[in-house]
Parts: C-alpha cells; sequence; structure tokens
C-alpha cells in the first residue's frame, strides 16, 4: 500500500513540475528599446550573452540598470535570471540574459 502510494506521489509531483514551466509563447515585437520577457518566449531568438550589476538603491534600480546595460549591448529583450540584495544594506545584485530577434 504505501509502496504504491509513494509511486503516485512521485508520478504527480514530476507532472506538476511541467506545469510551472509554461508554453513557449512568442516574444512581443521589437520596439525601440529592451523589454524584459520571461523564459518561455525565448525560444525563437538568439542570445547575445549575459549581464550582471550591483546597484546601490532599490529593485527598481536594479531592473533601470540591467536595461540600460541591454541598450548599449543593442539587445532587443532580456530576461532577468536572478535579483538579490547583499549583505550590505540597500546594495542589490542582478543578473540577466539578453537576446536579439
Amino acid at each position: 500500500m504505501m509502496r504504491s502510494f509513494s509511486a503516485i506521489l512521485l508520478a504527480f509531483v514530476l507532472s506538476s513540475c511541467s506545469a510551472l514551466e509554461g508554453k513557449p509563447q512568442a516574444a512581443p515585437p521589437v520596439s525601440d528599446h529592451p523589454q524584459e520577457i520571461s523564459r518561455n518566449q525565448t525560444q525563437s531568438l538568439q542570445e547575445m550573452g549575459a549581464v550582471s550589476v550591483t546597484v546601490l538603491g532599490s529593485p527598481m534600480d536594479v531592473e533601470e540598470a540591467i536595461k540600460v546595460k541591454a541598450t548599449q549591448a543593442r539587445a532587443d529583450y532580456y530576461v532577468i535570471l536572478m535579483m538579490d540584495d547583499t549583505i550590505l544594506p540597500g546594495r542589490w545584485y542582478a543578473r540577466a540574459l539578453l537576446y536579439r530577434q
């Protein structure tokens, strides 16, 4: 009984992981400035590289710094992979991938 319950539970957990990924979607039309997109919108795009920033301020300041770096690299889109505060109060670190059409 316990063995079959464990097998069913394992199958349920593994199948629910794919539900979190989402279905591939098309990226929005290219505009005159880089746009943030989600990972499931990167399928048909060309990856340009990664950027990281460290900013003293707020999470919104970090997003703006990523956008500036994406603009400098002439990227069409970017995906923020991680954003976290450091041990110093008010200092934020982020990493993003840049993409072009």
